[in-house]
């Protein structure tokens, strides 16, 4: 049993805040790697096709872009070992609303398509030269 008056079934919240974000579930069309970048890890390689082709680059500015690049290469640092740098790109992450805690700070949302819901999608494809685990099992262990 519910406490209080029935809700009214043409209740609007007002409170809407004016710099909220509505973003597109499909993925963007993001942009390939700059080969300047010099990145030789694969986590680095996922890292940049995660973000280029994340929800949240349809309105970046090449500043954003420029932000991307410099991140990718603390990724690639950070899995040629120098586990130092988690911290820093954490913080660079979260600016760009990395996790669902993050979104909702930045009062972003992801409009699922309806398309999406009766598919679920399935794992991207690992290239085989290229296994997530065993790259982070060495890091972790010093190999």
């Amino acid at each position: 049993m519910t406490r209080g008056p029935k809700p009214s079934p043409n209740a609007q919240r007002r409170n809407i805040h004016q710099h909220a974000q509505q973003l597109d579930a499909g993925p963007q069309p993001g942009r390939e790697l700059p080969k300047a970048l010099g990145i030789s890890t694969g986590g680095a390689k996922r890292f940049w096709k995660t973000w280029a082709s994340a929800p949240q680059t349809a309105n970046w500015a090449e500043t954003d872009w420029a932000e991307l690049e410099l991140t990718t290469k603390l990724v690639d640092g950070l899995f040629l070992g120098d586990l130092k740098l988690a911290g820093e790109i954490r913080q660079r992450v979260a600016k760009w609303g990395a996790t669902v805690e993050d979104r909702a700070r930045l009062r972003m949302t992801i409009d699922k398509d309806p398309e999406s819901k009766e598919e679920p999608e399935t794992a991207p494809d690992q290239s085989p030269e290229v296994n997530m685990d065993e790259e982070l099992y060495k890091l972790l262990n010093g190999g």
